[in-house]
């Protein structure tokens, strides 16, 4: 049986992700995140205190539609 953290939904983790999390999972550098953010180009984030986390369910919709934009381009 897999743990918590090894749950998938959608091909991400059954937890809220990191901006480390986002860059190494799109293969970007951690400043590029935070310039999606800054641009509200990026995938929806929120902050916890002082902490950003990313919804998985989130970044997974904005992922497709984004490989859907590129589809149609």
């Amino acid at each position: 049986m897999a743990s918590a953290t090894a749950a998938l939904r959608g091909g991400l983790p059954d937890r809220y992700l990191t901006p480390e999390d986002i860059a190494a999972l799109f293969g970007v550098p951690l400043e590029t995140v935070y310039q999606w953010r800054k641009k509200r180009t990026g995938p929806p984030g929120f902050r916890v205190g002082k902490h950003l986390r990313y919804d998985p369910a989130a970044v997974h919709s904005w992922a497709s539609e984004r490989m859907a934009a590129d589809e149609a381009a």
